[in-house]
């Protein structure tokens, strides 16, 4: 499997969002969470430049995002992703945390609303947070596919 993909760092989906909140909760304004969220975006995986083309791009995005699944033998789905811009990498970083490595049972159970119940979604430009909303279907329609 290729370095681009990216491991999980916590057991469950469940147990990411939750540590994402704490991380989130630390800083006291949306200036300085953008930082961290731009700061995670800069340690997700390298991104094959080979996948960066029209197949492996996410519609619905204002900036260019591309992504990549693949499926482990154990039947875990794991995901590598980018974008040409920092927030939005940081985004796709807090997307594949929670998502990258797991069953895909359990990708279709946790509901991407832990974006809006973090204030993600609210603090983001209309457009960013359309976009984060159509990277976290493409995640589900993915794991929906594999679990068929």
């Amino acid at each position: 499997m290729s370095n681009a993909f990216v491991r999980p760092e916590e057991p469950t989906a469940a147990d990411a969002v939750e540590a994402i909140g704490e991380e989130l909760g630390v800083f006291d304004d949306w200036m300085d969470r953008y930082q961290y969220i731009i700061e995670l975006g800069r340690k997700l995986p390298a991104f094959p430049e080979a996948w960066m083309d029209d197949a492996h791009r996410v519609p619905g995005c204002q900036s260019r995002v591309w992504m990549e699944a693949t499926r482990a033998e154990d039947g875990a789905l794991y995901l590598a992703g980018t974008s040409d811009a920092a927030i939005v990498s940081g985004l796709i970083a807090l997307l594949l945390r929670v998502y990258s490595g797991r069953q895909p049972e359990e990708i279709l159970g946790t509901d991407p609303v832990f974006l809006k119940d973090l204030g993600l979604l609210e603090a983001l430009s209309t457009n960013r947070g359309n976009g984060i909303a159509a990277m976290a279907r493409k995640v589900r329609e993915v794991a929906a596919l594999q679990a068929a």
